[in-house]
């Protein structure tokens, strides 16, 4: 957990948030390694991209699909949780019980299971 929250700290200084001016950083722990990512924001802000999906994405575009914990870290005092799209995302590529997610700031780090964060996913009707 140490070297997740090392890597979304280093990976806040990327972070791109001109308006809301909450920068996050987050690390991805797979079975190839770490992969990181941080907020990008938009002045569109539907466009924005969160740091949890810039880290999955990096993975992905990198090979790697087995994920095993992620950390998110805003270096402030208010806590990063993840947003419902990105729940989403991660639920596409783990099992919801077994994903560990621990969200910090500069003064704690809680730890939880995506199916605690996430306890019921979308879907959707895959007979197309």
């Amino acid at each position: 957990m140490e070297e997740l929250l090392a890597k979304a700290k280093e990976a806040i200084h990327k972070s791109y948030a001109p308006y809301s001016n909450f920068k996050v950083g987050a690390s991805l722990l797979t079975s190839g390694g770490i992969f990181t990512g941080a907020n990008i924001e938009n002045i569109s802000y539907s466009a924005t991209m969160c740091a949890e999906r810039v880290a999955v994405f990096n993975a992905i575009s990198n090979g790697e699909m087995e994920f095993e914990a992620i950390c998110v870290y805003h270096n402030g005092e208010q806590m990063p949780y993840p947003c419902g799209s990105c729940l989403q995302v991660l639920s596409e590529f783990v099992v919801a019980e077994d994903f560990t997610i621990y969200v910090a700031n500069d003064y704690k780090v809680e730890q939880y299971t995506l199916a605690q964060l996430l306890p019921v996913k979308f879907e959707g009707d895959l007979d197309v």
